[in-house]
C-alpha cells in the first residue's frame, strides 16, 4: 500500500491492563473508533505508546494485531526512535516484515548529533528499507532540528523520504517547506494546538494526540478546514483548545489516556516510571475534560465533505 499522506493519524495510545500486560481488546476499540470517524493512518509507538516502555515483542504484537484488524483500509505507520543506526535499520526490517505501511523516524536519540550524522542516519536507514518515511522533525522536545538545507539533501537521495511531521512551533516553516519544495515534501502537522493555523497554511494532515479521545471532532475539523469552512472548524477548534493543551505537557500521556476514559475508549493506565494521576492535579485535568464533555458541540455532516 502506498500512503497518501493527507488527514488525520492518530498517534496511538498502547492500551495496558491493571496487571501491566498490553490490552489489545482496548486497543481494538480505540482503533475502530479511529476508523469510524474517518481517519487516514494509525501511527503505533510514538511517544503517546509509551514506545520507550514497550519489548521489542510487545512493539511486534501490537504492529501485527493492528494490521490484520484494519485489513488495508488504511497505512499502518510505525516509528522509530532509537541511538544507533544498526537498531533502526532492524527496526525498520521488522516492521516491514510485520507488514507495516511505512515509518516515522526521529533523529538519533539521546545524542547530540550533528547535522551530517543526522543526515547520514536517515539516509541508511532509508537506503535499507523500500517502506514510505515521514521524518518527525521536533526540535523543541528533543534538540535536533531538519533543516530544510537538510531536507533537501534528503529528497533528493532517498524518494522513500516522502513527508514531515512538522512540530517546531514556528507555523512559518510551513510555508517556507511549500514555497522550496511544492509537493516533493508532504507536510503532516504534530502540534494539536497549531493543528487548524497549519491546515489553513498548507498542512497536507495531522498527526494527532486528542484524537484518541475524541476521533471525531478532531477529524471534522481536518475536514471543515479543507472543504473552505473555516469557521465552521474555528467554532470546534475553540471548545477543543483546553484539551488540545493536553497534548503539548510533559505528562500527556497521562493526560490524553484519562480524557480516553470519559469517552469509553481508552483506559488510563501507563507504565513505570509513569503513575496514573492523583490528587489536585487529577481533578484539575479531569475538570478540563468534563467542562469539554458538557459542551460538545453537535458536528456538522463533516464526512461527506
Amino acid at each position: 500500500m502506498s500512503i497518501q499522506w493527507k488527514g488525520v493519524m492518530p498517534a496511538l495510545t498502547t492500551q495496558f491492563t491493571a496487571n501491566d500486560e498490553l490490552d489489545l481488546e482496548l486497543f481494538k476499540t480505540n482503533i475502530k473508533a479511529q476508523l469510524n470517524a474517518g481517519v487516514k493512518g494509525l501511527v503505533l509507538g510514538g511517544t503517546l505508546g509509551e514506545a520507550s516502555t514497550l519489548t521489542n515483542k510487545e512493539k511486534r504484537i501490537l504492529t501485527t494485531q493492528a494490521v490484520a484488524y484494519v485489513q488495508g483500509s488504511v497505512p499502518i505507520i510505525i516509528n522509530i526512535a532509537q541511538q544507533t543506526t544498526k537498531q533502526a535499520i532492524q527496526e525498520a526490517k521488522t516492521a516491514q516484515q510485520d507488514g507495516a505501511t511505512g515509518l516515522m523516524m526521529l533523529p538519533p536519540m539521546r545524542y547530540k548529533a550533528s547535522n551530517t550524522e543526522i543526515l547520514e542516519y536517515f539516509k541508511t536507514v532509508a537506503k535499507s528499507t523500500t517502506l514510505p518515511i515521514m521524518i518527525y522533525n521536533n526540535p523543541i522536545d528533543y534538540n535536533l532540528e531538519v533543516t530544510l538545507d537538510m531536507f533537501e539533501q534528503l529528497l533528493t537521495e532517498c524518494p522513500n523520504i516522502q513527508a514531515v511531521k512538522e512540530s517546531t512551533r514556528d507555523t512559518t516553516n510551513i510555508t517556507r517547506i511549500k514555497n522550496r519544495f511544492r509537493d516533493r515534501l508532504a507536510i503532516m502537522t504534530g502540534v494539536d494546538t497549531l493543528a487548524l493555523e497549519s491546515l489553513v497554511l498548507g498542512a497536507d494532515g495531522w498527526i494527532a494526540g486528542l484524537v484518541d479521545a475524541f476521533p471525531a471532532e478532531t477529524v471534522a475539523i481536518y475536514k471543515l478546514v479543507k472543504a473552505g469552512q473555516i469557521q465552521e472548524a474555528i467554532k470546534i477548534y475553540r471548545w477543543f483548545m483546553p484539551l488540545l493543551e493536553l497534548d503539548i505537557h510533559p505528562k500527556l500521556v497521562q493526560y490524553i489516556k484519562l480524557a480516553s476514559v470519559h469517552t469509553n475508549i481508552g483506559a488510563e493506565y501507563v507504565r513505570a516510571p509513569r503513575l496514573t494521576l492523583k490528587g489536585e492535579e487529577r481533578e484539575q485535568v479531569e475538570n478540563i475534560i468534563t467542562t469539554a464533555l458538557a459542551t460538545r458541540p453537535t458536528l456538522p455532516n463533516y464526512k461527506n465533505l
